[in-house]
This record gives C-alpha cells, structure tokens and sequence, in this order.
C-alpha cells in the first residue's frame, strides 16, 4: 500500500513538472533583437565634405546598415527625399543624426523635423553642450530634453543626449551623466560614447546596466585612457571588454544601433582605414556570439 502511493507520487510530481515545461514552452519568451551596426560620420567628416556620395559608397561596401549623421548632407541639403532614395540605393538606413539644441528651438524646429522625417531618421542626439557639466546649468538641460522628448514623440521621433567624459564629473553625490538619466523622461535616450565613459575612468558595461532601456543606440568609439601604453584607439585592440558591452546592450540596454566611431587614426592610418579596422573588430566580437 505504501509502496503503491509513493508510485503514485511520484508520477504526480512528473505530470507537474511535464506540464510546467509545456507551459513554458507555450509561453511567448521575450525576444532580444540583434542590434545593427552604423558609423558616425564625424569619423569621415572631411572625405564626406570632399566627395559625400563616394564615401557613403565606400562605408556601405565595408557592410555597414547605416549612418548617423553629423550636420553634412553633401548635395542634397536642401533635397531629403534625394537623399534617402540615395542611401536606399546603397541598402543603408539612418540610425540616428546629431543635432545642437538649437536646431529644434522654436523657429526652426517645424523644418528639422520634416527634414528628418523626409531621409527616415527617427532619432535626434545632442550631441555637446557645456551646460550638461555646469552645476548651474545642468537642470536646464534636463528641462530641454524633457520638453523635446514630448515634442517629438506624437512625430514618432525621440531625442537624445550623448556623452563626453566631463558628463562624469561629480555631482550632487553622483555625476552629471547619472543626475540627467534620473532626472529625464524614460523615451529620451542616453547615447553612451563608451570610448568617452572609459576615459573617464567608469565602466560602460555598468552603465548600460544601470538605465536598463535607454542606450538605443551606443557609440562604439576608443579613447584610451591617458595611462595606458601598448594599445590602440581601434576596436578590438584597446581595453575595453566589447563581449560583455555587447551582451549588455543587447539583454539590457534595448540597443537597436551600434554605432562605430573612429576621432583617432594612429599608425598614419587614413579616416576609412581607421573605421574599416574598429569595424573588423567589432564584427569579431558580434560573429563570436553566434
């Protein structure tokens, strides 16, 4: 008898198990989404001003997805549509541009946005302002971006802010960078430039963790620190643990772009030299996840 309801309890307790498993795998599992990878055009900045289509060309052989845009449109300044049928020729998105305040202020917010709008690009970075570092100025900053992340959101569109390393410096038990994440609207990105977080001497993987949701897109940029000897300001031969950057923005960040940027050639490498190498080396990293 007693070896008979043990029998049974045991088969119950498989039943249980075999149907909490069914349940798992019946249940729609949160799904993490590849981010793509584009380039900052700042890196190119003087080949985009000497020949904009031959480089826009010259980044979409390398493979990239996209481009971020940093003020310069070539020819088709006054022609978005022009421009977005050009890059779809090149199979290349927008990932995002970097605009000053200013461009959304009142007067001329209404033709920034259609702009934009016009080439496909839903994402608007500031990408500098001394007042994000200035204990005095710092909550206007905030006040802006919160201002424009309602502004913007009924178009489809976000804004944004990215760092440089003075956003680290203290402030009110905490730094600027920290003190704008907490204090802006969930929607308004935060672009870690992680070459700038590491310069400061912070971890970019902490955070990333640390605003879950935020980092849309990252600058994927080198900057070594000033005491570190025998590396490059090149992807995949610097300091920075890319694996664990990668893995983060990818589980937590909710990064959509990774966006490689190249401010330092060493070596006499030239711009698109320099970014076809960081881009090599972030594509190890990404194939080492498959």
């Amino acid at each position: 008898m007693v070896q008979g309801r043990n029998i049974y309890k045991a088969v119950s307790r498989a039943v249980v198990v075999c149907l909490a498993f069914a349940i798992i795998a019946c249940t729609p599992q949160p799904e993490t989404t590849e981010p793509q990878v584009s380039v900052q055009l700042w890196s190119v900045k003087d080949e985009v001003k000497r020949d904009f289509e031959g480089t826009l060309t010259v980044l979409a052989d390398m493979g990239f997805d996209g481009v971020e845009f940093a003020g310069d449109f070539g020819d088709y300044q006054q022609n978005p549509e022009g421009l977005k049928t050009f890059l779809a020729g090149l199979g290349l998105q927008v990932s995002g541009a970097h605009i000053p305040f200013e461009m959304l202020d009142d007067e001329h917010f209404a033709a920034t946005v259609a702009f934009y709008q016009a080439i496909g690009c839903d994402t608007l970075i500031v990408p500098y302002d001394a007042r994000a570092f200035d204990a005095q100025q710092v909550t206007n900053v905030v006040a802006d971006l919160n201002r424009l992340a309602v502004k913007l959101a009924p178009m489809g569109m976000q804004i944004g802010y990215h760092n440089h390393e003075k956003e680290f410096d203290s402030f009110e038990q905490t730094t600027f960078w920290d003190y704008i994440a907490t204090h802006t609207d969930e929607n308004v990105v935060l672009q870690q430039d992680v070459g700038w977080t590491t310069y400061a001497g912070k971890d970019p993987v902490e955070y990333v963790k640390r605003y879950p949701g935020r980092t849309l897109t990252t600058h994927y940029k080198v900057k070594l620190p000033d005491e570190v000897q025998g590396k490059q300001p090149l992807i995949g031969q610097d300091t920075i643990d890319w694996s664990s950057l990668i893995e983060a923005n990818i589980t937590v960040g909710g990064t959509q772009w990774l966006v490689v940027e190249q401010e330092e050639y060493p070596n006499g490498l030239k711009p698109l030299e320099a970014v076809k190498i960081s881009k090599q080396g972030l594509e190890t990293y990404l194939e080492a996840r498959k």
